[in-house]
């Protein structure tokens, strides 16, 4: 089958990229080798929108932060996901020099942040009441934001696919080759023609780039550990609160999140496995060590998960973002760690110009430029919600009671386009699951809806992956060798 454009990876710039090119008369698809959206990177991500003052001035890095940023608020409006403008902090701490602030506003106002303001210890203070008498002061930024990762991902995919662009989910690449003019891709599930490939395969960006160039690309996977703390401390900070970056990063942040949690973190390590998503009880120690010296009173006993995720660190720190020299029509959307996040629907502008100049592609007179997310019924009056339950008794029934979820926006979920088939992936796009009890309770009811719902084996039925089966079987038909009745 031959494509126009082929994009390979299903996170947040892969979808970003693919709704920017849906805007265009083509044959487009997405190649993802997991059972749905935002499975890598995307997925452990501390929903951060930097608002750009870090970034080294006159890189790729700092320009498309500091687009994305300005475009976030809109596009949360037409794709309807969660995002707040809350501002941030860089905080300075005693042996820290107000000075490294003052040189941090000047990078950011010359990379075009607005509203950048040096602040003294009491004005902190003011903001911010539970700031550590360790910091002498901080570095405020009106722009900078928060915003649900899953929400983002998910709106761009499902918009791209309202317009017309083909996912294809557990399809792996395992060969890129020229052919006669067009770039000839082997998966798992058969041989594909393409006359462009976007390279948006985030810690295996390196892999597909190596297969086609003789300039060779290192991808780093650089672990990062967090704690995610029930929605009873969420309001402890109000700003997401920044320590001084170094060059591993922006270091340990504070931060309330779109739905009402605080997350901390995450550390920086790098590692050699692009699979190691393993936390580590020194990392989680460590982040919250370097957190105290930023907040006082961490009420850290009210954790309720702790997860890590992996960056695709570039070892020159900057994206890798455009055609490949030697690769004609290969476009590279690599090294997106973060800003990657704030900086996605500024890559998809970027690239979708880049591929529609060089395929010669024309826009669409009838491009679908908005998108409706899950309905909440928290969200409605009263006389509204009981209307909704009389006309669709499934709202009605609470499957997840930490986050309040109804049966009717789990079918939403799963019905919808590029539906749930996981319960990861029901979870992402309900909360389902996200809640103090982290699915102890509503785990085995969400297995039955989807069991039922998708018309498939209860053993079949995933967390995430194709190989993390929930159920393996029914216990007194001794499925794996286990007590006989």
């Amino acid at each position: 089958m031959n494509y126009d454009v082929i994009i390979i990876g299903a996170g947040v710039s892969g979808s970003a990229v693919a709704r920017e090119l849906s805007r265009f008369r083509g044959k487009i698809a997405v190649f993802e080798k997991e059972m749905d959206l935002c499975e890598g990177t995307t997925k452990a991500n501390s929903g951060i929108c930097h608002s750009g003052f870090d970034a080294k001035t006159g890189t790729l890095k700092a320009r498309l932060n500091v687009e994305g940023n300005q475009m976030m608020e809109q596009l949360s409006k037409d794709l309807d996901f969660p995002f707040i403008r809350n501002g941030s902090l860089v905080v300075a701490l005693k042996g820290d020099s107000m000075e490294q602030l003052v040189q941090l506003q000047k990078q950011g106002t010359k990379n075009d942040v607005q509203g950048l303001e040096v602040l003294t210890r009491e004005q902190v203070r003011e903001m911010e009441p539970h700031i550590s008498d360790e910091v002498i002061g901080a570095l405020y930024a009106p722009t900078g934001g928060v915003v649900c990762p899953f929400g983002l991902n998910l709106a761009l995919a499902e918009n791209a696919n309202q317009n017309g662009v083909e996912f294809s989910f557990d399809t792996a690449v395992e060969k890129i080759e020229p052919c006669d003019g067009m770039w000839k891709i082997e998966t798992n599930k058969g041989v594909f023609y393409t006359k462009s490939i976007v390279n948006a395969a985030g810690i295996y960006a390196d892999v597909f780039h190596n297969m086609v160039s003789e300039t060779k690309l290192e991808i780093i996977p650089r672990r990062g550990d967090y704690c995610l703390l029930d929605k009873s401390v969420g309001p402890f900070v109000s700003k997401t609160i920044f320590q001084l970056p170094n060059e591993m990063g922006k270091g340990v942040l504070v931060s309330p999140t779109t739905h009402g949690n605080m997350i901390v973190g995450p550390t920086a390590m790098d590692v050699e496995d692009k699979e190691g998503t393993n936390t580590t009880q020194a990392g989680l120690d460590f982040l919250v060590e370097k957190a105290n010296h930023t907040v006082t009173g961490l009420p850290i006993r009210q954790v309720i998960t702790s997860f890590a995720g992996l960056r695709a660190h570039e070892k020159k720190g900057e994206f890798c973002i455009g055609e490949v020299e030697d690769a004609p029509d290969f476009y590279d959307c690599a090294g997106i760690e973060s800003p990657g996040l704030t900086a996605s629907p500024a890559i998809g502008k970027h690239l979708a110009k880049m591929i529609s100049d060089k395929l010669e592609l024309t826009r669409k007179e009838d491009f679908i430029e908005t998108r409706k997310g899950i309905l909440n019924p928290q969200k409605l009056t009263v006389d509204e919600r009981n209307q909704l339950i009389k006309e669709q008794p499934a709202y009605g029934t609470i499957i997840c009671r930490c986050e309040m979820i109804s049966e009717g926006e789990i079918l939403d979920a799963i019905h919808r386009p590029l539906g749930a088939r996981t319960l990861d992936g029901v979870k992402r796009r309900t909360r389902a699951g996200m809640g103090r009890c982290q699915s102890g309770f509503c785990a085995p009811r969400t297995i039955e809806i989807l069991e039922r719902e998708c018309n498939q084996e209860v053993n079949s039925i995933m967390k995430s992956g194709k190989h993390s089966p929930m159920i393996l079987g029914k216990t007194k038909e001794n499925p794996v060798g286990g007590i006989e009745e």
